[in-house]
This record gives structure tokens, C-alpha cells and sequence, in this order.
């Protein structure tokens, strides 16, 4: 039996979702569509979610964390700051060349939504300044000028390069570890 079929209903369902909504989206997956893909009923869904919204911004805050350890190195890594921020934008170079790639889930669950106080989008917000947090700790540690306005901008060039790929169908061409690289220099946080 596989790992899925024993899962309970209710984890089903939040696999399904994270799924589902991140490749064909939120709005264009119906109930019906999502409880066929977990095997539930409509009714268990309802039973276990109020509503669909519910089970977006669970399934986003659940799953979000495996999507930010994807990119984050581990802390064995033995890494140091400037290249444990290198390595979000190597994995975005190695994952944005996946035809299976939709880009950031958070930048794509707030865009579609398109209402800032929607559960979900609270949620990816939350998310996404995780992501933001990790760059600024890294930045003060690796002793640069301006920590936080550092993490903001290499958070603008991780999205707008998750994004880039996303519209031109294809990997971002070795631009992202480029680009995180001119930023980390001009921010003073040099290599070693």
C-alpha cells in the first residue's frame, strides 16, 4: 500500500492541495478536482476544512516549510554567510530548469489571490519573510553595510528571477548566483 493511501484524509487532502494548487492554481482547481486527487468526499473535505480558503492557507503553511528547506542549506553545512546566501540562488538556478518549475508558491498564492488579508496570502506573505529573515541573518553575520535592506533586495532578485523563469518557460541562464554575487559585493559582504 502506498505511503499516500495510509495518510489520513485530512493529510490527503494538504498534500493534494500543495500539489495541485501550485501546478495548476488555486482558482482553477475545483473541490470536486481536489478531493478526487487525495480520495476523499466532498463531504469529509467539508468536514475537516470549512473551506476551501481553509485548506489553502493550511496546506501553504504546512508545506511551506519544505519548500523554504529546499532551498536553505543545512546547518551542517559548514558554510559561510556569504555562501549559505549563495546557495538559496544556486538551488533557484537548479530548480528553475525543472519544466516542472511554477515559480515561488508564496509570490504565486499572494498574485493569485490578489487580496492581501485572504488566510493564504497572510500566509505566503509569513513565508516569504522567513526567506528575507534567513538573508539578513546572514548578511549581519557576514558583516554587511546594511543587513536588512541587503535581504530585501536579494528577496526582489530571488523573485523576480523565479518569475522570469516561470514566463520564459526555461532556467534563469546563471543569473541568479551572478546577480545574488554583485549585490553581496556591493553590500560588503565579500567571499570568505
Amino acid at each position: 500500500m502506498s505511503t499516500i493511501l495510509k495518510a489520513t484524509p485530512r493529510e490527503r487532502l494538504l498534500r493534494a492541495a500543495a500539489d495541485l494548487f501550485y501546478r495548476e492554481g488555486i482558482t482553477a482547481t475545483g473541490v470536486e478536482r481536489l478531493c478526487r486527487a487525495a480520495g476523499v468526499s466532498k463531504r469529509s473535505m467539508y468536514q475537516l476544512f470549512e473551506t476551501k480558503d481553509e485548506l489553502v492557507a493550511e496546506s501553504l503553511a504546512l508545506f511551506g516549510a519544505d519548500v523554504l528547506a529546499d532551498y536553505l542549506p543545512g546547518e551542517a553545512a559548514g558554510l559561510t554567510p556569504r555562501e549559505r546566501i549563495v546557495h538559496v540562488f544556486e538551488r533557484l538556478e537548479a530548480l528553475a530548469g525543472d519544466p516542472a518549475f511554477r515559480g515561488c508558491p508564496f509570490v504565486g498564492t499572494a498574485t493569485e489571490l490578489k487580496d492581501p488579508a485572504h488566510p493564504a496570502a497572510l500566509v505566503a506573505r509569513a513565508r516569504k519573510q522567513e526567506l528575507t529573515d534567513f538573508f539578513a541573518r546572514q548578511a549581519a553575520l557576514g558583516g554587511a553595510d546594511d543587513p536588512e535592506t541587503l535581504a530585501s533586495q536579494l528577496t526582489i532578485v530571488f523573485d523576480g528571477l523565479a518569475a522570469r523563469a516561470v514566463v520564459r518557460g526555461s532556467g534563469v541562464g546563471g543569473l541568479a548566483v551572478t546577480t545574488a554575487s554583485v549585490l553581496l559585493d556591493a553590500g560588503g559582504l565579500r567571499a570568505g
